[in-house]
């Protein structure tokens, strides 16, 4: 049995691991044996998984997290160690274990963190979606562990609430509600549809515009009856929008409007300018370019300076959806967006990629160049591209690895928790981009240069490729993951399911479910 060293590498133990499936791959007798001697029933090809539990039973582990805690450990990674077992405690809503953790740490209770969440108590409350709902607020947050951790002290940071607000958690407004930790202000009355402490607030104090907009846009998006109160509120101060609102959709109609599709940036640009941009998302989404075209040329502050903004976000909207025709006519009217140096952050050619449009790329190039990095080229198949980033030896050579996808995306990075930055998750989102585009011959090529076929590279959270496919029903490229070999059993980040399970419970398509089992049987049959 081996031993670890006093201060043991985590990143060397990977790549033992990974040295140890290329030597499995490529037939070495020796290698094989000692996958052997762990896993009795380990064959070639061995996965990443399986190399690292080798190496983790080598020194004497039971598997791979237990090596991980030990390093941890003895590196004097203490409170890091707890804060990630406090995170997986509170994801899997194991409370007991959270106690625990508490009693033994309790830095943790005034630990916030260097990430968005506001610490513990802001990741037990924050949600990746939409948690409006009873069931939805199960699946994106944890009210039992956030009360845990109220009742044990932690720190309340005003982030938390705000959060709360955000993600449209009833459940959680009450929870704080109850335990006197919401702020009494007027967004929070509405938030809640308290109409008394809302009227008395409002008739002891001059609200502005800017602050009665934001708690009607906050009422609005909870449903709560006491938006209507606000909006003649806001008419009030802005007769114009009263008319606007009187001469079409009528003031009944516009909070209807704002409660069933929740138009963004009303407190930038205004409760009827919001409802505009929406309307012009909607044709879109919507697939109508007429309509599309006669607002843009109704509403022409749209193409303006002002809007480069709302401009970046009608073009990301239209490549998360391959609508390529918008993009182009949109640009066409020669907005603003095209005379702005260097051109403004956006996800635009992130979208294309990610959700398999590539074809509108071109068209984007107008105002987004294609990234020079790795996981870009992969994504539009450019295979000489790809080859560039690779050394004489096939050994990645990156060069700075912060310019790369996702490390140049720190959103996308934090919803992955990929931190640090690696070469392999650079190699990797390379290859989940080329099979996402069916781009299989670049995919080969980054397989054989190291790529992980079972890397949790997901769209978002955590899970893998083939999780997925299964929402982009790509059959194709889900074909060629189980061919190549690709651990069906992984389970994603949130739901703890397996790609199947996402077909069969999460897109309702027993077809598909059932397909992806035989697929698997035939490749399991076929050796």
């Amino acid at each position: 049995m081996k031993s670890l060293p006093a201060r043991p590498s985590l990143e060397s133990l990977r790549k033992q691991a990974k040295k140890l499936a290329r030597d499995v791959a490529a037939g070495d007798a020796d290698a094989i044996a000692r996958a052997r001697a762990q896993i009795p029933s380990a064959n070639p090809p061995l996965t990443q998984r399986d190399a690292q539990l080798v190496v983790a039973r080598e020194y004497g582990y039971s598997g791979w997290n237990d090596l991980t805690e030990e390093v941890n450990k003895r590196t004097g990674k203490g409170l890091e160690l707890s804060v990630a077992q406090a995170r997986a405690a509170i994801h899997d809503n194991d409370l007991e274990r959270l106690r625990q953790l508490l009693g033994e740490f309790p830095a943790l209770l005034s630990w916030t963190g260097d990430d968005d969440h506001a610490g513990l108590l802001g990741f037990a409350t924050s949600a990746y979606g939409d948690a409006y709902g009873e069931e939805r607020e199960r699946w994106f947050t944890r009210g039992a562990a956030a009360e845990v951790l109220i009742d044990a002290g932690a720190v309340v940071v005003p982030e938390v609430p705000e959060g709360i607000l955000r993600s449209r958690a009833k459940g959680l407004l009450e929870l704080f509600h109850r335990k006197g930790l919401l702020p009494k202000t007027l967004k929070f009355f509405a938030a809640r549809g308290d109409g008394n402490a809302l009227t008395a607030a409002i008739r002891e104090s001059p609200y502005d515009l800017a602050t009665l907009t934001e708690a009607f846009v906050v009422a609005t998006r909870f449903e709560r009856e006491v938006a209507s109160i606000l909006l003649e509120r806001v008419i009030l101060l802005d007769p114009e929008l009263g008319r606007r609102i009187d001469a079409g959709i009528g003031r009944g109609g516009f909070v209807q409007y704002f409660m069933k599709n929740r138009p963004q940036h009303a407190l930038e640009i205004g409760l009827w300018k919001s409802f505009i941009l929406f309307s012009v998302m909607n044709a879109i989404t919507e697939n109508d370019l007429a309509g599309f075209l006669a607002q843009l040329k109704r509403e022409p502050w749209l193409l303006g300076d002002a809007a480069v903004r709302l401009q970046t976000e009608l073009l990301e909207h239209a490549a998360f959806l391959g609508r390529k025709d918008f993009i182009v006519s949109l640009l066409d009217l020669d907005p603003a967006i095209l005379r702005v140096q260097p051109p403004p952050p956006s996800q635009a050619i992130e979208h294309a990629i990610t959700y398999a449009h590539t074809g509108v790329i071109p068209a984007l190039s107008r105002v987004w160049p294609l990234p020079d990095d790795l996981p870009s080229a992969a994504g539009v198949g450019d295979l000489d591209g790809v080859k560039k980033w690779f050394g004489d030896k096939g050994e990645p050579a990156l060069g700075d690895i912060r310019r790369h996808y996702p490390y140049n995306s720190p959103r996308s990075r934090d919803e992955l928790e990929w931190a640090p930055a690696t070469a392999q998750r650079v190699l990797d989102t390379a290859f989940a981009f080329a099979v996402l585009n069916r781009h299989f011959e670049v995919a080969d090529f980054l397989l054989a240069h190291g790529a992980d076929i079972n890397t949790n590279w997901n769209s978002h959270e955590p899970a893998s490729i083939l999780h997925t496919l299964v929402f982009e029903e790509n059959y194709d490229a889900m074909q060629y993951l189980i061919d190549r070999g690709i651990d069906t059993t992984i389970k994603d980040y949130r739901w703890n399911s397996t790609a199947i399970g996402w077909a069969r419970y999460g897109k309702h398509d027993e077809t598909m479910a059932q397909w992806l089992e035989e697929a698997e049987r035939r490749r399991a049959q076929s050796g």
